[in-house]
């Protein structure tokens, strides 16, 4: 069974940086379909960044973190991490890391919450000025 468990979030200044991570059990797959999504206040949960691991891999990040986030997989760690810089205030949200089996990726990471069925709870970031 497939578990997800988010760490990393908290209080941080605009321009300040954190590190989420998400420990995954249970997903052992060679190839790997994950991603990081964030639901901001008042807002629908929307993707931040996905990844394929494995073969010639691929990422993808919304427009509004690009050059500021980054996404890997440890995989001697079991963790799919987050690394976000230059943060912003419409940043803040309940960040999700979810997963799916890799042959619902053969396309490319994807890049829409029903396409992932493993959730972790999630981990709060707040931006404040």
């Amino acid at each position: 069974q497939v578990h997800l468990v988010e760490s990393g979030g908290g209080s941080v200044q605009a321009g300040g940086s954190l590190r989420l991570s998400c420990l995954t059990t249970g997903y052992t797959y060679t190839t790997q379909c994950m991603a990081w999504f964030r639901r901001p206040p008042r807002n629908q949960r929307e993707v931040v960044a996905a990844i394929v691991t494995g073969g010639r891999g691929s990422t993808y990040y919304a427009d509004s973190v690009k050059g500021r986030f980054t996404i890997s997989r440890d995989n001697a760690k079991n963790t799919l991490d987050l690394q976000m810089n230059m943060l912003k205030l419409e940043d803040s949200g309940l960040y999700q890391c979810a997963a799916v089996p890799p042959q619902y990726c053969a396309d490319g990471p994807r890049t829409r919450d029903i396409g992932y069925n493993f959730w972790g709870q999630g981990t709060r970031v707040t931006v404040s000025s």
